[in-house]
């Protein structure tokens, strides 16, 4: 079965384990020192997150580490983008009546 990245963030740990490696590529064992849970539990969430095409692993002699795909997340930020839009809208037009009443305010 093929994840989706929605699914992928939905789990706390995850969302973690990418920002964790999203600042440098870390071997599995350097994740899980971060994380008070098991290696085979860290390992089953990296699995998911290679699954997803979130974050791959590159074996370099006999360590693997992993590195984040950004460029998968961008389906994420293009969902949440009308979200965005429609928020920014709302809050020029609270905006502009906040302005109005402080403008009658002077008066």
């Amino acid at each position: 079965m093929r994840r989706d990245v929605f699914q992928a963030i939905a789990d706390p740990t995850r969302r973690d384990i990418i920002n964790l490696i999203a600042r440098k590529s870390l071997n599995l064992n350097s994740i899980a020192e971060n994380f008070e849970m098991s290696r085979p539990a860290i390992s089953q969430h990296i699995k998911i997150l290679t699954e997803c095409g979130i974050v791959v692993i590159n074996q370099q002699g006999r360590e693997r580490y992993c590195e984040v795909q950004p460029k998968k997340l961008m389906e994420v930020a293009d969902w949440l983008e009308p979200f965005r839009e429609m928020w920014e809208a709302r809050f020029d037009k609270l905006d502009t009546l906040l302005k109005e009443m402080q403008s009658k305010k002077k008066e």
